[in-house]
């Protein structure tokens, strides 16, 4: 125990598309991967059932574990004798045995460390089930007889990793978190560092639906390479937010000369151009009109967010307009926040313009500030080095002896931390 108040805290943010992990402090993940596995056909377990014997709490030399991880993973399912899984889905474990096997390579391989020397930050998805966390905690303590365990909010850990923007003038944790990846994209509303579960509104759209959307475009254009990796690298490098849909295709219409070509290495000294056209524009633009990927879903990020704020407590709502932070890798594109702080600020104008005309009376106005940073990619991840560097981390986290004495239900209550 003495050994492991000494080294640094292990912060592990495991998403649904990307797992970040790294140590307490540092300014970004040692280490950034798929959340991907490539077992042998037929190793995969059962989804949500754990098994009660497992042999990783006995195994600490992963040279010889049939299974890889990350981009390894995605390498050997193009191979035969390996099928590809993925242990999470729309942010929860959905496979614990894929999961613990995932973090045995995680720590062993990529890390290289002795669990039993650190403390662990956890992060969490919104409304996340006892049940998980109790998951969480059985396999950290007796497959990996951790230090230490603390499970934090990603919400939470995001408004944190907000402090480092210079709009934001005091460190507070109310606000409304857009929290945006792989897989989902969560508004979560949070008021003095607890969220608001009765406010929280999933929307089934995030950056693998926006990556299949470009790939459906060069497709439909008739492109030579048309591969997910290519319309990847179109959404990540080259789109953007516009203000308005209908003046950027008449602008594009009129400037067609003007579009981009890059190069596509095909393998065997065969290489073939990808032109990037209306994706450029199109594909962040699903997040404000939903309508153009999905018949199910049509209501726009900013009518989700003002109904959000409107659905939580009265007096929190100017910190929730005032604090609107923007976290993961699908928030990245160029202008969204501030698109989207437009949008929001119409929809709040439009309401209080009503209400005056109503009541005859003049209202003071509402503030709407959405917070963009440099650290936005892997704000989670942030937020949680933030918190596990500081000397009072130690004190809240459940220990090995807690785990001992009372078993997984100690992670059920939730203790905030309180940051400096």
């Amino acid at each position: 125990m003495a050994i492991a108040r000494d080294r640094p805290a292990i912060v592990m943010d495991n998403g649904t598309g990307m797992t970040k992990l790294g140590y307490a402090g540092n300014d970004s993940p040692s280490f950034i991967f798929p959340t991907a596995m490539a077992t042998r056909s037929g190793a995969g377990g059962k989804p949500g059932v754990r098994t009660a014997t497992s042999s990783l709490s006995q195994k600490r030399d992963t040279e010889d574990l049939d299974f890889f991880i990350g981009d390894e993973a995605l390498y050997a399912a193009n191979g035969p004798g390996y099928g590809l899984e993925y242990p999470m889905r729309h942010g929860q474990v959905e496979n614990w045995d894929l999961m613990e096997r995932f973090w045995e390579c995680s720590l062993f391989k990529y890390l290289r460390c002795d669990p039993e020397d650190h403390y662990f930050l956890l992060t969490e998805p919104p409304l996340n089930t006892p049940e998980n966390r109790e998951n969480t905690a059985e396999i950290m303590f007796e497959s990996f007889n951790c230090a230490g365990l603390y499970i934090a909010v990603q919400a939470v850990l995001a408004l944190a990793a907000s402090w480092t923007s210079s709009k934001v003038q005091d460190r507070s944790l109310t606000g409304t978190v857009i929290d945006s990846g792989d897989g989902v994209t969560h508004v979560i509303p949070v008021a003095e560092g607890y969220v608001i579960g009765s406010g929280i509104k999933s929307i089934p759209i995030a950056g693998r639906d926006i990556t299949y959307f470009v790939q459906s475009l060069l497709r439909d254009r008739g492109e030579l390479d048309t591969s997910l990796k290519t319309a990847e690298r179109i959404k990540e490098e080259y789109a953007y937010v516009c203000p308005d849909i209908v003046k950027e295709f008449s602008r594009y219409d009129r400037e067609k000369d003007k579009f981009q070509t890059f190069r596509v290495d095909q393998g065997g000294g065969r290489h073939v151009n990808v032109d990037v056209g209306y994706e450029r524009f199109l594909a962040p633009e699903v997040f404000f009109n939903p309508e153009i990927i999905s018949s199910d879903f049509l209501t726009p990020l900013p009518e989700v967010v003002d109904t959000v704020i409107q659905s939580s407590p009265i007096d929190v709502r100017r910190g929730l307009y005032n604090n609107i932070v923007l976290s993961g890798g699908s928030t990245m594109f160029k202008d969204f926040g501030r698109r989207l702080q437009r949008d929001i600020k119409h929809l709040v104008d439009a309401r209080i313009k009503s209400s005056e005309q109503k009541s005859g009376t003049k209202s003071g106005g509402m503030d709407v500030q959405v917070i963009s940073h440099k650290r936005q990619r892997n704000a989670v991840w942030f937020g949680g080095s933030l918190l596990a560097q500081t000397g009072e981390f130690k004190s809240y986290c459940h220990t090995k002896k807690d785990y001992d004495e009372y078993g997984p239900g100690i992670v059920r209550n939730f203790s905030l931390f309180n940051m400096p």
